[in-house]
């Protein structure tokens, strides 16, 4: 039989093999030990301070909670200022004549768009769903009692209505056979029913005279979204067929082309499109501005984003905050802890044990913290879409980004208590009293 001695080189490469793929094992399972140890005695320490823990993570449940609800009134507010300007018309484009540069531009020099080339558009840009040309006419109509009032008029297309997104309140919007038949119909506004009549349903099957002409209402409508007079609508508006309308000016010439595209992607490049047909068919010098309101839409988007970041900062500000009282009751604790902390090191411990043991304490307070103020965070904008018929918009990755923050504030302002922690001599501290 073979002596140990005269093992061969092979065996002894087996043994030494094993004995090296069971350290990793072996140190695994003792940091395993560790970490629970650790985990276990932070728990014992919180236990025996239940006060001191609970006023410590409250900042942290405040500073997290603040961040969630922030980005959600954010998101909210993003989602309501986008929506206001999309119930205008997301897909709206508008043409309209500026002028003819450096040239003169008097009546007979103008060189304003027409009927035709709304028709030339949408040959030529096939992602162009609806359109409608306006003209403007002012008046005055009487409202009883002598009294007279001012009114703003616009001939349109039966598109119009589709165009920029109106809704009819009573009534119909005249169509393509009234148009056709230059009916004398009109639709007026809700405002203009309400002030001239009493009321929309009073307001229908009304004559009203347009410069001598008569013309029976036929409903009434308003804009999805208020506009304040910033748009071609104006309070006292009356709408009535372009094919009447422009009668009443003796020519051809319309104040503003709208065009709707089918899909909203499509804004920018019909907007070129109708922008180079429209230049080809004038004058080169004369100028023509064809917009969308797709910037309006990126802008109030930043704005948004902007308004939802300058909120967050005042609530990772608490947060930073919360961090600071965290640090001041792990470096009190640090103190009262300090007979401890030499006794531990009698026995063994070393100074990355109580480093790790102080700040994994500090991590615990911190994201429980982050934890309980994350769910009440959670707790507003879910309470709202299951109680009410408003959609709240919710972001999961704030209550991501409102647990890392935490973790992060936890190790920040636990690591000063815990380095001091560990560099105690723990001759000194077994003496201290």
């Amino acid at each position: 039989m073979a002596r140990p001695s005269e093992e061969t080189a092979a065996t002894q490469q087996k043994k030494y093999n094993k004995i090296m793929v069971g350290r990793p094992l072996v140190e695994t399972a003792r940091n395993t030990m560790l970490f629970s140890e650790i985990l276990s005695i932070a728990i014992d320490s919180f236990r025996a301070s239940k006060w001191r823990f609970a006023l410590t993570a409250l900042g942290m449940v405040i500073g997290t909670a603040s961040l969630i609800v922030v980005v959600t009134i954010g998101l909210t507010g993003k989602q309501y200022v986008l929506n206001q300007i999309q119930a205008i018309g997301a897909n709206l484009i508008y043409a309209y004549y500026e002028g003819g540069g450096n040239f003169s531009v008097s009546t007979s020099a103008r060189d304003d768009l027409t009927v035709e080339d709304m028709r030339a558009v949408q040959q030529e840009v096939s992602s162009i769903q609806a359109a409608s040309p306006m003209l403007e006419i002012h008046d005055r109509i009487g409202v009883g009692g002598g009294r007279e009032r001012d009114i703003l008029v616009l001939g349109v297309a039966p598109q119009y209505s589709t165009v920029r997104n109106l809704e009819i309140l009573a009534g119909r919007f005249f169509d393509d056979e009234d148009s056709m038949a230059r009916a004398h119909v009109a639709v007026v506004t809700q405002q203009f029913a309400q002030r001239v009549y009493g009321g929309q349903e009073a307001a229908k099957n009304q004559n009203i005279k347009i410069n001598g002409l008569p013309f029976v209402i036929i409903g009434t409508f308003r804009e999805r979204v208020e506009t304040f007079g910033q748009s071609e609508i104006a309070g006292d508006t009356v709408l009535i067929p372009y094919n009447v309308a422009r009668y009443f000016t003796g020519n051809d010439a319309v104040k503003q082309l709208y065009f709707s595209v089918s899909d909203a992607g499509d804004v920018p490049r019909a907007t070129e499109m109708i922008r180079h047909v429209l230049q080809a068919r004038h004058r080169a010098e004369s100028v023509y501005r064809v917009e969308n309101l797709t910037q309006l839409l990126q802008v109030a988007g930043r704005a948004a984003n902007g308004l939802t970041l300058m909120l967050a900062a005042i609530s990772f500000i608490v947060l930073i905050v919360s961090g600071v009282g965290i640090m001041n009751i792990m470096l009190a604790n640090v103190r009262t802890r300090i007979r401890e902390i030499g006794i531990r090191k009698a026995i063994g411990a070393t100074s990355r044990e109580i480093r790790l043991q102080f700040l994994t304490e500090a991590v615990l307070m911190s994201l429980t913290g982050g934890v309980v103020g994350t769910i009440l965070g959670l707790a507003l904008p879910f309470s709202i879409r299951f109680l009410t018929e408003y959609h709240i918009p919710i972001s999961g990755l704030s209550a991501i980004i409102a647990i890392v923050v935490a973790v992060l504030v936890g190790v920040i302002f636990g690591t000063l208590p815990a380095t001091r922690a560990a560099q105690l001599d723990p001759v000194e501290a077994l003496h201290y009293e």
